[in-house]
């Protein structure tokens, strides 16, 4: 009954509002909840169950516009804007938000310098872009005077974690914190990620799921303790760990981040994986967070898998198949100008964006079948068989003469060699001592 009473206080009071002097009407924040209680119920209801709700966090506190907001407009009398950025959030959460403008996702929305946009917008068409890559990435905000509510229709809605927004700032913090309840355990789980680490390119939720990690947090979930303010692995759980717990939560001897990079040492995005800069402590951050459950000598050994698949990866297949296709266009072989115009540059973008990157992240999360099966399995098969014979094709001795070479590297040359001598090789040991540097990070 309490509650009910709180309850009906808030929606009659501008609790933790500007006042009248900051030109706000009085009860104004109580109008604001009071009207959408009966227009959006559902919005309503999630705020009401929301923590802010319970520390009197109203919608003026997040949706109050100042005179100078190119995005704000006059609503029921009061100057709002739809658009709450990371700059807005940042009143109250001020490290998550510079931390989260340090981070690698607050460049997602530059996504249209990059290959994937141009791919989306000329063989796909603006619709798929923006509905499909934008919706994920983000994209720049557009104001549109003539909109009731200032934004463009064709960037707004957006809530995309790189999403370049009209103050300046970068990013969304709804697209982690989903409106309006903006739940820490709902934040927390492997499905709040997925949305758009998923897919043939980028399956780190489906490989979560394949993994130890995944199967043991699906089967013990309700002992995760998700929605406790603290929520440090192997004090205040212990069943698995999700998402954030590697990549932004705390351990015993690591602090919580906004900043998803700062426990990441390979990069695994382009078509030749490199170490970023200042690896050897971002290793060691991440290593801390797993020591939390397993002893150092399992975390150093899955490093030295994961370390052996990348490099496999590098050696093998990316820098062989980056110089053929550098080779081929500085002759000017392909056939048409455009870039995704000739049928190799779709072999040789699968390969690398899509196979290569699935193979990588396997091994980065425990995930065999997608570091083989879906992985490398697929880079080789198409590497031989389709890139090569494709290069083959375009009939330049050159050309012909670097594949050739190529296949004469002990790693390559199991194609001309009959497949007792090989199982012989595999027996002896010989085989593995061609991969056995392959185990050392690039940067040792």
């Amino acid at each position: 009954m309490r509650i009910l009473v709180t309850f009906s206080l808030l929606i009659l009071m501008p609790l933790a509002s500007p006042s009248a002097d900051d030109g706000v009407p009085a009860g104004a924040a109580g109008n604001c909840m009071t009207c959408h209680k009966e227009k959006t119920p559902g919005l309503y209801r999630q705020w009401y169950l929301s923590e802010h709700a319970k520390h009197n966090v109203t919608c003026l506190d997040c949706h109050q516009a100042a005179a100078g907001d190119r995005d704000g407009f006059v609503h029921e009398g009061v100057r709002i804007a739809t658009l709450v950025t990371p700059k807005d959030c940042g009143r109250c959460h001020k490290t998550e938000q510079q931390e989260v403008e340090a981070s690698y996702h607050a460049t997602a929305g530059r996504i249209l310098e990059s290959a994937d946009a141009y791919l989306a917008f000329a063989a796909g068409g603006q619709p798929a872009a923006i509905a499909g890559c934008e919706s994920c990435h983000g994209s720049k905000i557009r104001i549109d005077p003539s909109s009731p509510n200032k934004l463009n229709r064709d960037t707004w809605p957006n809530s995309g974690i790189g999403r370049l927004n009209p103050d300046g700032s970068n990013g969304s913090c709804t697209a982690c914190h989903t409106r309006h309840q903006f739940s820490k355990a709902q934040a927390r789980r492997p499905e709040s990620c997925g949305k758009c680490h998923l897919g043939p390119d980028h399956p780190q939720e489906e490989i979560y799921r394949e993994s130890k990690h995944g199967n043991v947090f699906y089967t013990h979930v309700n002992e995760m303790n998700l929605g406790a303010d603290r929520w440090v692995v192997g004090w205040d759980y212990s069943a698995a760990p999700t998402c954030a717990t590697c990549h932004m939560s705390a351990a015993p001897n690591q602090k919580k981040t906004h900043d998803v990079g700062k426990r990441i040492s390979w990069t695994l995005r382009p078509p030749v994986s490199k170490m970023k800069p200042h690896w050897r402590q971002r290793r060691e951050n991440m290593k801390q967070v797993c020591t939390a459950c397993h002893g150092r000598r399992f975390v150093d050994g899955h490093y030295r898998q994961f370390d052996g698949v990348v490099q496999l990866y590098n050696e093998k297949f990316a820098k062989p198949g980056g110089r053929l296709m550098a080779l081929i266009k500085k002759k000017g072989l392909l056939k048409r100008a455009a870039r995704f115009s000739n049928n190799i540059e779709w072999i040789y973008w699968e390969i690398w964006h899509h196979e290569g990157r699935r193979a990588r992240h396997g091994a980065s999360m425990m995930g065999p079948d997608y570091t083989w099966w879906h992985g490398i399995y697929d880079v080789a098969k198409h590497f031989y068989f389709d890139l090569l014979p494709a290069a083959g094709e375009l009939g330049d001795p050159e050309v012909d003469k670097f594949v050739d070479e190529l296949l004469k590297d002990p790693m390559h040359k199991w194609l001309s060699r009959s497949t007792s001598d090989i199982k012989k090789d595999i027996r002896s040991g010989k085989m593995q001592e061609l991969y056995k540097d392959m185990f050392k990070p690039a940067g040792e």
